[in-house]
């Protein structure tokens, strides 16, 4: 069973940093992607970034690019997101999820992808 404990978060003035971690454990070599979600108050869970396990690909959000950054570090089973140049509109509850796909670059921010989560880290960016 995958287990995801994520760390990080936090309260930040506009235009500050954060950087959320995600430790995994108990990964099975099926899950080849790890990604980042965010949900806020009215509106759906959507895809923040994702890196594949094997080859550290990486993937996007528009709303993001150029200023998060995912990461990861194998030896330790960890991933990381780095954000910078923080936003009111990216206060949210963030999530790390584990899952597979073949087709990442397509599919990277498709929830049901996604069958571990972790519990969820609150960020909150308000002057």
């Amino acid at each position: 069973q995958v287990q995801l404990v994520q760390s990080g978060g936090g309260s930040v003035q506009p235009g500050g940093s954060l950087r959320l971690s995600c430790a995994a454990s108990g990964y099975r070599y099926s899950e080849n992607l790890m990604g980042w979600f965010r949900h806020s108050p009215g509106k759906e869970r959507e895809g923040v970034a994702a890196i594949t396990t094997g080859g550290g690909s990486t993937y996007y959000a528009d709303s993001v690019k150029g200023r998060f950054t995912i990461s990861q570090d194998i030896a330790k089973n960890m991933v990381y997101l780095q954000m910078n140049s923080l936003k009111p509109e990216d206060t949210a509850m963030y999530y790390c999820a584990a899952g597979f796909s073949l087709t990442p670059t397509l599919t990277w921010s498709r929830l049901y992808d996604y069958p571990y989560w972790g519990q969820g880290t609150q960020v909150t960016v308000s002057s």
